[in-house]
């Protein structure tokens, strides 16, 4: 089982889109357990308060040492990791969401993770020098807050959780499974406003379907993100050799998210 406890200033940013559609059924299905706590309920001054002014001076404010400390020292346990969700923070990706679901894939296993969603200026570093595991961004952008991120890599681990999709199969067959993005997918009518559906889906050739799916996969990846292209093609140099017959794949896995 995965158990999330989110530290910040919004839990209801955080409760709301958790508790909809696949992840609010695996919550139901005891797969994983959120809890929002708000930080302020750590504070001891009368106005609650979890920010001050930069020491040295500059714009802004800081969220203070106190509550947060306290507040993950209640909470964790042996087993706890500390994650803060910050622009400074390692880009998030499929690879790192594997990373965090691994230890809850084998039968019978668990994993803890507090996550402290940053606020104004971030948090006072001796918060990350003493509390936190790892640092993570969602990308090279500022968000209001980092409920918002938090919200995101909960998502993206919680679906690779064995029963959280219904089908097995499905976490396996989405978007950077194999590095590649999706290729185009359709569904009917066959014909729509004169935009028809590739003949090739329609001839019942499932080979040629796979094909049809991997070509168009590597062009769009090639054209839309270049660098898991280069990626992917130094780990598939036998797909792209001169004179060379295409490698023909046994599959593809398709993608339906993003």
């Amino acid at each position: 089982m995965l158990e999330i406890d989110v530290l910040t200033l919004f839990p209801e940013m955080v409760t709301q889109p958790l508790s909809q559609s696949i992840l609010g059924r695996a919550a139901d299905g005891g797969i994983i357990s959120v809890r929002a706590h708000q930080l302020r309920d750590w504070t001891h001054d009368k106005h609650h308060r979890t920010d001050d002014y930069l020491c040295g001076g500059g714009q802004g404010m800081l969220m203070k040492c106190e509550p947060i400390f306290e507040a993950v020292e209640e909470l964790r346990r042996e087993d706890s990791r500390v994650i803060l969700m910050t622009p400074q923070g390692r880009v998030f990706s499929q690879k790192i969401a594997r990373e965090l679901a691994a230890p809850c894939i084998e039968p019978g296993g668990s994993a803890h993770y507090i996550i402290l969603c940053g606020h104004y200026e971030g948090v006072d570093h001796r918060v990350v020098e003493s509390l936190v595991d790892w640092e993570l961004s969602i990308g090279d952008y500022i968000l209001t807050n980092g409920a918002i991120a938090a919200v995101v890599v909960i998502d993206a681990v919680a679906r690779l959780l064995p029963g959280a999709l219904g089908d097995e199969r499905s976490s396996e067959q989405e978007s950077f499974a194999d590095g590649l993005l999706e290729a185009p997918a359709y569904t009917k009518p066959n014909i729509f406003r004169g935009m028809p559906v590739p003949e090739v889906f329609l001839s019942g050739n499932h080979r040629a379907i796979e094909e049809w799916k991997l070509e168009q996969a590597v062009q769009r990846t090639r054209q839309n993100r270049p660098d898991l292209y280069e990626a992917w093609a130094r780990q598939h140099p036998e797909f792209f050799l001169p004179g060379k017959k295409k490698t023909r794949p046994t599959s593809y896995r398709k993608s339906n998210t993003h």
